[in-house]
């Protein structure tokens, strides 16, 4: 029940304008960063595995930051789901080559950092060319919102989602269809076919599947990097130029080149990188745990 009524409520406050909703969600962040006791904590440790240089409390202001962004990332979901097509266009602010992956005779690969807004990047694709995108997903604990998010991804019909630990054989054979590829490369899901890549200088779990999947299907690597737009300026959804340097013939490696790339990223916008991760979870063997 609990569930349904923050649905029907998101609905609800998707018929204010964005600058409303946006101070709404900031305050959301406000209650979050009181309450959320342990994702705060897990932030404070990111931060400070990340950035010791930094004062406690240059790292605190950061967070409390962070939260605020959260907050309206949350609070804003229901605008991507129900907003109109249009208002979505106006709001989402396009730069660079989106056009890649239909002009390509490669399928590509959507290389997608995870900043708190990157559920845009899959609204852009869809509301601004004509190529479909398969997609990976985490399932959710509650059913209902399972339905509701992967609904919410897949409105416009331009796209295929499939559960992680589901067999990868209809995602490649959508790739060789020439589906693009959306991939998040920096979430730990453990030791399973990763590498321990540092991360602003910590060892973090990293999947080395990007680097094959690109390497074995011959496909271009597009970094496309989401940032929300202060008050009711929109978003802004950055399709960067095909990589040359990834992937390589060393996976490994590779995943060291991918983590520094995104430290670039983040350094660019360190508040709306997704901190309350729990990134440094798998540990290499012997060392201690740090959340």
């Amino acid at each position: 029940m609990l569930s349904r009524l923050v649905y029907v409520l998101l609905w609800l406050l998707h018929f204010l304008p964005l600058s409303v909703l946006a101070r709404l969600g900031q305050g959301l962040g406000w209650l979050l960063y009181r309450t959320a006791r342990s994702r705060r904590h897990v932030g404070r440790t990111n931060l400070a595995l990340c950035f010791p240089d930094q004062s406690a409390a240059d790292r605190e202001t950061l967070l409390r930051q962070h939260f605020g962004w959260l907050g309206r990332s949350l609070l804003e979901r229901g605008m991507l789901w129900h907003a109109s097509f249009d208002r979505l266009k106006r709001l989402i602010h396009v730069e660079g080559d989106i056009g890649l992956a239909e002009r390509s005779s490669q399928s590509v690969m959507w290389l997608v950092p995870h900043f708190v807004g990157l559920e845009l990047a899959g609204v852009a694709v869809q509301l601004f060319q004509t190529r479909m995108g398969v997609d990976i997903y985490q399932t959710q604990s509650d059913p209902f919102w399972d339905r509701v998010l992967t609904k919410g991804r897949l409105r416009f019909g331009r796209g295929v989602a499939y559960p992680r630990g589901a067999s990868v054989r209809p995602v490649i054979k959508h790739i060789k269809e020439g589906y693009a590829f959306f991939n998040m490369p920096d979430m730990d899901f453990g030791p399973r076919d990763a590498t321990f890549a540092p991360f602003f200088g910590v060892p973090a779990a990293t999947l080395m599947a990007p680097s094959r999947m690109a390497k074995s299907l011959n496909m271009l690597v597009q970094p496309v990097v989401v940032n929300m737009l202060p008050g009711g300026q929109g978003y802004r959804v950055r399709f960067f130029p095909a990589l040359t340097e990834f992937p390589t013939e060393q996976p490994e490696q590779d995943t060291v080149w991918m983590n520094q790339f995104v430290e670039k990223l983040v350094l660019e916008n360190p508040s709306q990188y997704l901190w309350v991760h729990k990134r440094f979870k798998t540990r290499p063997e012997g060392a201690a745990g740090v959340y």
